[in-house]
């Protein structure tokens, strides 16, 4: 892979163990400011944030629990979205999903995730695309690793992951008390401590949940 965005997260980020889960190896930022400065972050352009260079505490939590407990996706086709570096898709492959599909809407995650899945020496089918106003497909699992970060954020991914779970999809989120999170939506599954770097989250552990969507009575639109 010789791409623009692929040689972009090589260049930038390099290959580390997850210090949440050590037997899976990201590529990641050493500095988080200065490649977010780099990129033009808090959304200044179109470009996103590099969201993919960093072990976000719900992405972490999410995977661990995965990998803790394969029944949830061995065996089932999986979907992560907004996956990020791709850490729960990769765990979902390691713990014996049937295939994972880890959806962004940023080409250079896009790239990360496809050498992320490499570097585990997993398969995952990373896809550019938005999905947030259609539904999962044949999706059996649902993934998706702190996405309530903001109020747009949050009610797009809510009404996607209701519909995910009204078609019959189980539906996990990772998610370290973000203020968007509905939490009357959700059960409570398991609950860790998870180091993550200070300069991202003004902390050195972060109280993180994992929590399954009840189904919606009736489906919600897009």
């Amino acid at each position: 892979m010789s791409d623009p965005a692929t040689a972009f997260v090589r260049r930038h980020a390099r290959l580390a163990p997850v210090a949440f889960i050590p037997e899976l190896r990201l590529h990641q930022a050493d500095e988080p400011i200065g490649l977010w400065e780099l990129t033009e972050g808090e959304f200044r352009s179109e470009q996103p944030p590099p969201f993919w260079a960093f072990a976000w505490a719900g992405g972490q939590a999410l995977a661990r629990y995965v990998l803790d407990h394969p029944d949830t996706v061995a065996g089932r086709r999986v979907l992560d979205l907004a996956s990020g570096s791709g850490l729960v898709a990769i765990a979902a492959a390691r713990a014996g999903a049937a295939g994972v599909r880890a959806v962004e809407v940023d080409a250079r995650a896009v790239a990360a995730v496809g050498l992320n899945a490499g570097a585990n020496g997993v398969r995952v089918d990373a896809e550019l695309a938005d999905l947030l106003a259609g539904d999962a497909g044949d999706a059996e699992v649902v993934l998706a690793g702190d996405v309530f970060y903001s109020a747009a954020m949050a009610e797009r991914v809510l009404r996607f992951l209701l519909r995910a779970a009204y078609d019959g999809a189980s539906v996990l989120v990772g998610d370290p008390d973000r203020a968007f999170l509905p939490r009357d939506r959700f059960d409570r599954v398991a609950a860790y401590e998870v180091p993550v770097p200070p300069a991202l989250e003004s902390v050195r552990v972060k109280p993180t949940t994992v929590w399954r969507l009840r189904p919606p009575r009736t489906r919600p639109g897009g």
